[in-house]
């Protein structure tokens, strides 16, 4: 068996990612009731989290993907550079970023003002977890399911050099 899955330990099981990210789907479709909204899901670990996030929204959404990228391993490089970009105009469209995890803030940052400078009529930020005991920098969450400690995890999305991102609950590696 692996090291890593004989060390990891469930922080959240897939019940309650399930039910937490039902809890976010409906915030959202009350905010954007009677509008469209252009969903960016942050490749590759928030995709789990958007394709179930927008299963569970009645706003109409045209899903869109960017890539983005400031880890190596398990560690950021404080750099960002965009692999993907939009394949669509996003000015005067109201818009959400989907994001797998805000820990410093500078890849959030940077991609926050990235689109900016697309003139969205609107734009929000909807992440499936926030380790807030690591921010560096200042970055407005709308939407967040799990606030967690600073301990790095695994599944749901979030990988070691991209593996582990399929299994089905949130853990973390016991140091």
């Amino acid at each position: 068996m692996d090291n890593v899955l004989k060390n990891l330990k469930v922080m959240y099981t897939e019940e309650q990612i399930q039910s937490r990210i039902k809890e976010v789907a409906e915030n959202i479709d009350k905010d954007y009731e009677g509008k469209e909204l252009i969903v960016i899901s942050v490749l590759k670990g928030a995709i789990f989290f958007t394709v179930d996030l927008v299963k569970k929204m009645k706003t109409p959404v045209i899903l869109e993907v960017m890539q983005v990228s400031s880890y190596q391993g398990t560690q950021s490089t404080g750099n960002v550079i965009i692999k993907k970009g939009l394949d669509c105009d996003i000015s005067g469209k109201d818009v959400l970023i989907v994001e797998d995890i805000i820990d410093t803030g500078y890849t959030l940052k940077y991609l926050k003002e990235y689109l900016q400078t697309l003139n969205p009529n609107s734009l929000k930020i909807a992440v499936l977890a926030d380790k807030k005991e690591r921010r560096e920098i200042d970055v407005d969450i709308d939407y967040t399911c799990f606030e967690i400690e600073n301990k790095f995890v695994v599944g749901y999305g979030f990988d070691i050099d991209q593996k582990y991102r399929n299994i089905p609950y949130i853990g973390y590696i016991e140091e």
